[in-house]
């Protein structure tokens, strides 16, 4: 069983894909594969994911082996090919990948929830999903993606409502799990170039190599404004380049 972590060609079909449902998909057709006696695979897909998987028509391929025939498939009919031009993804897409990468790393991706409903802590009709979360112990972690790319416009209103439904989240967070709510929202660094020397959140870099965002005067305004108004909410804020630290965090709660 193989799934792509490159949403490049689903994006030229659907720019506004919801690639984190797909993810989450993953998570849920490997863990009923597991669960499930070889023979049943095509019923698994079949009955319990008719609304969200559509099967081909089943043919023949003849293949070296099942492990080459699997990666020549691959290429085919799910990874970019060769000849298309390589498009940057940016904004959350780019964050989400990033943390994807990070905890796949250190083991405990399939381990998170993914895409976790608001309106199960909040009221129904809450059309917020946090990208992930896990429970350690006495306390449940969460992890939202912002991107701040576009201080000024989106990326702002993104942070503004994360801020204004952070409380709700974490009293109901408390009431129905009994546990404390640590929620993160994970931003893009900041490049240090002129203007953005001053204290604060202007000195947070990435990593040599990683790709960050440089501001004017005005959108570094926006960034901080948006950085301090979730901060006032309780919101724990990180740069991509904190990933690294927080995944291992992870790999350690979990004891993986």
């Amino acid at each position: 069983m193989r799934f792509t972590s490159d949403w490049r060609r689903v994006r030229c079909l659907d720019p506004e894909a919801d690639t984190g449902m797909l993810e989450g998909l993953e998570s849920e057709l490997r863990r009923r594969f597991q669960q499930e006696p070889k023979g049943n695979l095509m019923h698994v897909l079949e009955d319990s994911f008719s609304n969200s998987v559509q099967m081909t028509r089943a043919k023949a391929y003849l293949a070296e082996s099942v492990e080459t025939g699997v990666e020549e498939l691959m290429r085919m009919y799910v990874e970019p090919l060769k000849r298309e031009r390589v498009s940057r993804v940016s904004g959350r897409a780019a964050i989400q990948a990033q943390m994807r990468t990070e905890f796949e790393r250190a083991g405990v991706w399939d381990l998170l929830r993914k895409r976790i409903a608001a309106s199960q802590y909040t009221r129904p009709g809450d059309p917020l999903r946090i990208d992930l979360g896990y429970r350690p112990n006495g306390v449940i972690r969460m992890f939202q993606a912002v991107s701040l790319e576009a201080a000024s416009g989106a990326g702002l209103e993104t942070a503004k409502a994360l801020a204004f439904s952070a409380p709700g989240l974490m009293a109901g967070v408390e009431r129905i799990e009994k546990a404390a709510l640590e929620l993160t929202a994970v931003i893009e660094p900041l490049r240090q170039g002129s203007g953005n020397r001053e204290q604060g959140i202007g000195k947070r870099q990435g990593p040599a190599g990683e790709e960050d965002v440089e501001f004017d005067s005005e959108r570094l305004a926006a960034y901080r404004f948006a950085v301090e108004t979730m901060e006032e909410r309780r919101i724990r804020v990180l740069t991509t380049a904190d990933l690294g630290r927080v995944a291992e965090t992870a790999r350690w709660e979990l004891r993986v």
